[in-house]
């Protein structure tokens, strides 16, 4: 099936929280471009093909990027730098995290002490050849927040972060932060298969105005339409789906019958699943934009047009196997 086509024009912006950044629905996701080699990788990467499908996004309308230090162990961000040396067109804003080390094997821990941040800050910039990172967020909280987020207020004060933002945070852990300095952003994951920020945390980044962008809308792959229970099998050790409890079963059948009701509605209006899925993630209010992760060209075409894809209120119940639309259970205000 072929995705309808997509106007760069159309592609609106949205601010995003307390910040000057206007973002389009759609940023580019640059976790599985890190490649594999370390804990959370995705398997074998082609640069080439990441760099194609990093310049096929900007192409086609997407203004941000969301990427992270630990992503490939600096691979991702290498990867992000190359795109933007090769992009002929205006820079693109420039996400990326910090908060999680790695050691030779490969293994993550997480560390918000001050001089473990401000290094990290200057590897990425490093890394990323720029000299300011856009949005610069904490990647997972820690004991140690207060001393995180004090550091990460002082680089923006130093300049070398525009704004600062938190992913993964609960309602608790934003408000610590706050105490310290204004929270532009959360990055928390919201998908069709993971709905938990809807209780508290969505409609408490409403009331305050923060910026939302959400990951892992597409589940990880799952929501796609082109996962299949053979391919989750055949997925390898180096892709760390392999070990994720909705990859296997019990979860893995349930999983895939909600992607044939993606797929049903999408097909009324040309379009496949994991549009249908990011749409439904957009369809929220309190969310700013998603991050879609692609690793390859076809892959940001196939997904780029959930951008511009309105989904109505009963198709929403019917996403979600409801009878009715009940908008408190979109988001309760």
């Amino acid at each position: 099936m072929k995705t309808k086509s997509v106007i760069k024009s159309n592609m609106k912006t949205k601010p995003l929280g307390n910040s000057d950044l206007f973002i389009t629905p759609i940023g580019f996701g640059a976790w599985a471009i890190g490649g594999s080699g370390w804990e959370f990788g995705w398997g074998e990467q082609d640069d080439k093909a990441s760099v194609a499908a990093i310049h096929r996004a900007l192409e086609l309308g997407v203004n941000w990027i969301d990427t992270a230090a630990v992503y490939g162990m600096g691979h991702s961000e290498e990867v992000v730098a190359l795109a933007l040396r090769t992009w002929p067109g205006p820079r693109p804003y420039v996400f990326t995290k910090c908060g999680l080390r790695w050691d030779e094997q490969g293994y993550v821990h997480r560390s918000l002490t001050a001089d473990s941040i401000r290094r990290e800050c200057e590897d990425s910039l490093r890394r990323l050849n720029v000299d300011v990172i856009d949005l610069y967020q904490i990647h997972w909280p820690t004991d140690d927040l207060e001393e995180g987020w004090t550091a990460m207020a002082q680089l923006q004060k130093e300049g070398k972060a525009r704004w600062i933002g938190v992913s993964n945070f609960d309602v608790d852990e934003m408000r610590r932060a706050q105490a310290i300095a204004p929270v532009t952003s959360l990055q928390p994951p919201y998908s069709l298969v993971n709905r938990e920020v809807e209780h508290e945390i969505l409609p408490y980044c409403r009331s305050e105005a923060l910026g939302v962008i959400v990951y892992s809308p597409m589940a990880s792959g799952l929501l796609t339409g082109a996962m299949t229970s053979a391919r989750a099998a055949r997925l390898p050790a180096s892709d760390w789906r392999s070990r994720d409890v909705e990859f296997h079963e019990p979860r893995l059948s349930k999983n895939l019958s909600l992607v044939e009701r993606l797929r049903e509605i999408g097909q009324r209006q040309g379009r496949l699943p994991g549009q249908v899925a990011i749409a439904w993630a957009l369809h929220n209010p309190a969310v700013t934009g998603a991050i879609v992760g692609s690793r390859s060209a076809e892959q940001v075409e196939r997904n780029i047009g959930a951008a511009e894809l309105y989904l109505t209120d009963e198709e929403i119940a019917e996403i979600e196997g409801r009878t009715t639309y009940q908008p408190e259970l979109v988001m309760a205000v």
